[in-house]
């Protein structure tokens, strides 16, 4: 079929690639030119290579920035490499292996279940705004002990953190955030909970010495999680419904074969990453990337969606095929940086697409794709709404687990 409208940043990517792999794209922020990623082996070295520094703060200090973010969304754990990294990683880590995760699964599946129910048949229902947000924003909410009444406003302030082209609002939106979080603190250390923040919590109280996380710490690592821990996912789960939507053949397959939608997870983000671009990196010494040197003090972009469409790793990148062993996909990145938050993720997708081809078999796109509006923003990848339709009753009742 033909290539989607939306799909035009691909386009691109693929003539840049095919130009050079790595090639300087614009000038920096401080007046030295970036260097733009776009190949699959170049992107999976780069990802892994500690030449590239994350450390924001270190990068930008004493360039006169007129930006205003909050410091607890400059100084977090996706911004600084280690020991630093590794010391916060370490403290969060286990609430997102596949283990822990499993223990989610039917908290996911009933809140999956009660947004569905609220799709009237023959009316249209907006996939992003009825399950994609509500959905991850409820999981990781829950997962954080975020009140019920406080989700609207963390899911807004969140979203405006990626508005593209208006850094007032983003600094706003993070100084919101921060003044949020730092008050759910205080609220939690007065009557404490079992929520992972009342764990992080007890962490910062109690530990000592070189490992202690401080207050500040505490409260970007919080914002980080909550942040973090929906808008990928938001994003995974429009790119991948509407990616099935515009390819019947593979969303029947999955419909006749519902055991089959864990291991097409890994296409569906291949097909179309829910990141476009990895955050910022720049080099501390010279790397040399595809043949391209690239001098040390350099921002690095690493476009991910651009390397999984690499047909030097992926053959025939442009279809979309559920029979193709995608493992190896950047999606979540690579190397320490890789997504904490994988397996929460695919979880997450794995039960709500499989809800929706399970509930709703006439579902199909209420509007052309040309008219989709997709968010506009250089990181993450996702509609900003995708308006849906079935008609009919439900061929099968939602499934409630039990207890």
């Amino acid at each position: 079929m033909t290539e989607p409208a939306h799909h035009g940043p691909y386009t691109a990517c693929t003539a840049a690639r095919s130009a050079c792999p790595v090639q300087v794209v614009s000038s920096g922020p401080t007046g030295r030119s970036s260097y733009l990623v776009t190949g699959y082996a170049e992107a999976r070295q780069a990802l892994g290579d500690a030449r590239l520094s994350k450390d924001t703060a270190a990068f930008f200090a004493g360039k006169g920035s007129s930006r205003a973010l909050h410091p607890a969304l400059v100084h977090h754990m996706l911004a600084s490499d280690p020991p630093e990294h590794t010391r916060l990683r370490k403290l969060v880590t286990g609430a997102f292996t596949t283990g822990a995760v499993t223990t989610l699964r039917p908290a996911i599946a009933r809140i999956t279940d009660e947004l569905l129910d609220n799709w009237t048949p023959g009316e249209t229902f907006d996939f992003v705004v009825g399950l994609a947000v509500p959905l991850p924003v409820a999981v990781i909410c829950e997962l954080l002990g975020v009140p019920d009444e406080d989700r609207p406003d963390v899911r807004r302030w969140s979203a405006d953190l990626f508005a593209a082209g208006a850094p007032d609002v983003i600094d706003a939106a993070s100084h919101a955030l921060a003044t949020y979080v730092t008050g759910l603190v205080a609220a939690k250390r007065a009557r404490p909970g079992d929520s992972l923040l009342d764990r992080l919590i007890a962490a910062r109280d109690d530990a000592s010495g070189e490992d202690a996380l401080s207050e500040n710490e505490l409260v970007s690592l919080a914002v980080l999680l909550l942040v973090a821990g929906h808008e990928t996912t938001t994003n995974f789960l429009g790119n991948a419904l509407l990616a099935l939507l515009l390819h019947p053949a593979a969303q029947e397959r999955l419909r006749a074969h519902p055991d089959a939608v864990p291991a097409a997870l890994d296409e569906l983000l291949r097909y179309d990453s829910p990141v476009s671009t990895a955050t910022f990196r720049f080099t501390t010494a010279p790397v040399t990337l595809g043949g391209t040197e690239i001098p040390a003090g350099r921002p690095v972009l690493i476009a991910l969606g651009a390397a999984n469409r690499d047909p030097a790793r992926f053959a025939a990148p442009d279809t979309l095929d559920l029979t193709r062993d995608a493992a190896g996909h950047l999606a979540f990145g690579h190397g320490i940086h890789r997504c904490l938050g994988a397996p929460l993720a695919k979880a997450e997708a794995e039960i709500a697409l499989g809800a929706v081809l399970r509930r709703f078999p006439a579902i199909q796109l209420a509007v052309p794709p040309e008219h989709i509006p997709w968010r506009r923003t250089r990181l993450v990848r996702g509609p900003e709404s995708l308006p849906v339709l079935h008609s009919g009753a439900e061929d099968v009742a939602p499934l409630r687990p039990r207890g």
